[in-house]
Formats: C-alpha cells, structure tokens, sequence
C-alpha cells in the first residue's frame, strides 16, 4: 500500500465564517480520503508582522525578534507536504494583509537557508482567491511561492459570478462553485 500524501491548507481570511472558511472545510473532506491534512487559519495563529526590529533577521533568522512565533510552523507545515493550497481573499484588489504579513514573515524562515528556500518553492501549490475584481495583483503576489519561471495555478472565484455575496460568505453553498473548485483540486497530489 502506497503511503499517504500530505497536504497543508492555509486560509488567510480575517473573517472566521466567510467564503474561505467554507473552502478550507470544502478542501478538508475532499482531502480527508487521499492525504494527511494539515488545516491552519492564519487568524487563529500568532504571527507578528515585521517591524520594530533591526533587521536581526538579515545576521541570522533565528535573531528574529519574533521567530518563535507561528510563522516558522506554517513554512515547516508547507514544506513537509506534498503540496499546499492557499485560500486568499481579496481585500481592495489585492490579498488581504493576512497574506502579506506571511509573505514578510516567511524570510525568516529561509534568510541564509536557500536549502530550505529551495524545498519550499519545490512544494507544488495551489491558490484559490475569492474575489471579484483584479487578478493581476495576486499573480504577482503569488510568484513569490513558486520556482522561478513557473506561473502560480490560482483559480479566482467570483461570487457574483456564481450569484452569490462576498460578504454573506454564502459562495460554497453553489454547486458549480463547489465543482470549479474540486477540479482545480483534483491535481494538487499528482
């Protein structure tokens, strides 16, 4: 028997009842039968966002004012997963700070470590962004987490397009949202 593949799921919306959190619990049970899960809400954990420091963390990561905070527990939860889905939504045309305060935070983790930099932009990922305007912003944003030369696989879902409402958090209640997001899923452990 073949052994189980990993996944790690990360939802970095504010809002603990919204769209993202019924994507997350969407991608729970459609990984629950093919991988291991590791589930966070960047909300629920304690990463402090860069600032008020020296930039200890350019000597070495580990001077980081701050690096025994989570941010080193999400890095590490992606790199030992055979891939990792990012559920972003979108604050002003752009990730929501949530996700920002990782992408800072993450150097840390991978300052004077390109080893470690390496196996996290190895890790296959998947990005799905609630949102109903710009895609340009997150493409860019996003091409930070993958290797070099390689496009991020983001799928956008609209809420309007799916006759939902961005802030009745309502969006996984539509069957075909539901199914765009199974099929962009489906390959993530291939």
């Amino acid at each position: 028997m073949a052994e189980k593949r990993t996944a790690c799921l990360i939802s970095f919306s504010g809002w603990e009842n919204g769209s993202c959190a019924a994507i997350a619990e969407e991608l729970r049970r459609w990984y629950r039968e093919r991988a291991t899960i590791r589930s966070f809400a960047f909300s629920s954990v304690s990463v402090t966002p860069c600032g008020r420091c020296g930039y200890q963390c350019f000597q070495a990561r580990e001077l980081c004012p701050y690096f025994s905070d989570s941010v080193l527990l999400l890095c590490e939860a992606v790199l030992d997963s055979d891939c990792a889905c990012f559920i972003v939504p979108n604050y002003c045309d752009y990730p929501c700070a949530n996700f920002f305060i990782f992408n800072e935070r993450s150097q840390c983790c991978f300052q004077q470590r390109p080893d470690l930099l390496e196996k996290y932009l190895a890790v296959p990922k998947k990005f799905i962004v609630v949102s109903n305007s710009s895609q340009d912003n997150f493409t860019a944003a996003f091409r930070y987490h993958v290797a070099e030369n390689t496009e991020p696989e983001i799928l956008f879902l609209s809420a309007k397009f799916f006759g939902k409402s961005s802030a009745a958090g309502d969006l996984m209640d539509s069957a075909q949202a539901r199914a765009a997001l199974l099929e962009f899923t489906e390959t993530a452990l291939h």
